[in-house]
């Protein structure tokens, strides 16, 4: 009796079924930069060089910063975007998650433009909010998480350097009122909440003349 039981332990152990995880599929490349051509580039240009300062500049933001938006902008399961947006919400939709993927790994891989501040009175203050943030208000410098040159953090802290300044202006206000809301820990409505139209408008054009 007592030799029956080691076999049958044994063949009970390997009856039981055995689920592994199915690793991710591969983006399809050439399918993102048909999306890219043919719906994106109306707003950002075909190489996310978009020339149009309400529209952000997508080339070279880090790949999981732009799949994390795709996512935001994307109603699920019946519930709200949690980064609203008419435009994009409609374009997210149709979009599955190997295109996400893919589309983000497009325009991580094309060359940003080089940017330009224009006022120079406005980058002084702007530089000193970057770099050392406002102490009377508890801001922390920008630098701290998006990097001295604004190259950003990859699956952190979106790369800034280059971006339209209208655009960091609006987004920044946005993250202010309480409008855009999608940052993790809610880090951006909390510095956002601390600056003056006039330090936002600032910083913002610093960000533009960053390379």
């Amino acid at each position: 009796m007592n030799s029956r039981w080691p076999m049958m332990l044994i063949v009970g152990a390997f009856a039981s079924p055995v689920v592994f995880a199915q690793a991710p599929s591969k983006p399809d490349a050439a399918k993102a930069q048909q999306i890219a051509t043919q719906v994106c580039a109306a707003c950002h240009a075909a190489d996310g060089n978009s020339t149009q300062p309400a529209n952000p500049i997508l080339a070279g933001q880090h790949a999981d910063y732009l799949f994390k938006q795709l996512n935001n902008f994307k109603p699920q399961s019946g519930k709200p975007a949690e980064r609203p947006n008419a435009v994009m919400a409609g374009i997210a939709a149709n979009l599955s998650v190997s295109d996400m993927r893919g589309l983000a790994a497009y325009f991580e891989d094309q060359k940003p433009r080089l940017g330009a501040a224009r006022d120079p009175e406005l980058v002084k203050l702007g530089q000193a909010i970057y770099r050392g943030g406002v102490l009377s208000k508890g801001v922390a410098a920008c630098a701290a998480c998006h990097g001295p040159g604004g190259a950003g953090v990859p699956a952190q802290y979106p790369r800034l350097a280059g971006q339209f300044a209208e655009y960091t202006a609006a987004q920044l206000k946005a993250f202010r009122s309480g409008e855009r809301a999608n940052d993790p820990n809610r880090m951006m409505q909390v510095v956002a909440g601390k600056l003056s139209d006039k330090e936002i408008a600032a910083v913002a054009e610093y960000i533009a003349g960053l390379r």
